[in-house]
């Protein structure tokens, strides 16, 4: 006759079918599919914790239950701090997913703003603007004052915030840069170096001219010659934006703050935001006794160091114009 289970032995069977059953419970809520129902965006605030997101996490329907989540993060999920940002959570995700999304490991949505070299402070005013994404309005900018990158930005930032952001990078960088700058460098000031940065960088479209035009506009400076750059006709007139026209020769001939047809030295402030190749191409310009230079039609420039050779090379110029049917 067989010997029955005695009522420790049931209540012990109990208890340990009662935990296993709790156990897998709980690390299938943790590694098993979650309720999301679909692909959201969730973020994450500057200075949020798990526990701070977590019942905002259960309202957005990415877990089943803020306080469950917190648990199961502080036993299963390691010690890796949430980051801040704007992140991609997809249908279904588990619970052990949505930790490492926040964590920063996978799912990051990065958004970006870019402000190419060149990119006047009118335009990228207007790109603010136009970023849905932003929020809040955003004023008038100085001219100059943007560093040229890509920056990056959370949903529903201000935009005032991002433009300091953007400014302080110009400042930081025109700052590192004037501090290496070299003896043969015309700038006497770091203003005066984003003010010629930012001609030669309207001047030339290849990286390889700048040091080029750097120094040309700088013989120019030391010798008392009028720079004569056509961006400074036209940053009066349109802010920077494209004339979309020929210069008209009243307006070669215009007296004003900008106008280095009509003036010598340099305008009274930068015609557009300058990149950082452009300003170190002006703390550190070529060697070179350049005074003048004419487009050579690829979309580079045939430099000179005197008249006569200037002339022969605007011939050759007009040429290829002429036989392009420009002329």
């Amino acid at each position: 006759m067989k010997k029955r289970p005695g009522k420790l032995a049931i209540l012990a069977l109990a208890v340990a079918l009662v935990v296993a059953g709790w156990l897998v419970h709980f690390f299938y809520g943790w590694y098993g599919p979650g309720p999301l129902g679909k692909e959201t965006a969730f973020v994450v605030p500057s200075g949020a914790s798990l526990g701070s997101v977590a019942p905002e996490l259960e309202r957005e329907g990415v877990v089943a239950s803020a306080a469950t989540f917190r648990a199961r993060a502080r036993l299963l999920g390691g010690k890796e701090p949430i980051k801040a940002g704007e992140f991609t959570i997809p249908a279904g995700a588990s619970g052990s997913l949505v930790l490492r999304i926040l964590q920063g490991q996978e799912g990051v949505t990065q958004r970006l703003v870019t402000v190419p070299e060149g990119m006047p402070a009118v335009m990228v005013r207007e790109r603010l603007l136009a970023q849905p994404l932003l929020t809040g309005p955003v004023g008038e900018i100085a001219e100059g004052s943007i560093l040229p990158d890509s920056y990056d930005f959370q949903r529903g930032e201000p935009r005032a915030a991002l433009l300091a952001r953007m400014q302080k990078a110009m400042d930081r960088t025109l700052a590192e840069l004037w501090a290496t700058r070299g003896k043969d460098t015309v700038a006497r000031t770091p203003r005066e170096a984003l003010i010629l940065a930012s001609i030669v960088e309207k001047e030339t479209g290849k990286p390889s001219e700048r040091k080029m035009v750097a120094g040309l506009y700088s013989n120019r400076l030391r010798t008392g010659m009028l720079l004569q750059a056509d961006p400074t006709i036209i940053y009066p007139i349109t802010k920077g934006k494209p004339l979309g026209r020929r210069i008209r020769q009243s307006e070669i001939q215009a007296v004003n703050g900008y106008n280095t047809y009509t003036m010598t030295g340099l305008p009274e402030g930068p015609i557009t935001n300058p990149g950082r190749d452009s300003i170190e191409a002006v703390l550190h310009p070529a060697q070179t006794k350049a005074l003048y230079m004419v487009a050579d039609g690829t979309g580079g420039h045939v430099f000179a160091d005197t008249l006569p050779q200037h002339n022969a090379n605007v011939a050759k110029w007009f040429a290829i114009r002429r036989a392009r049917g420009e002329l």
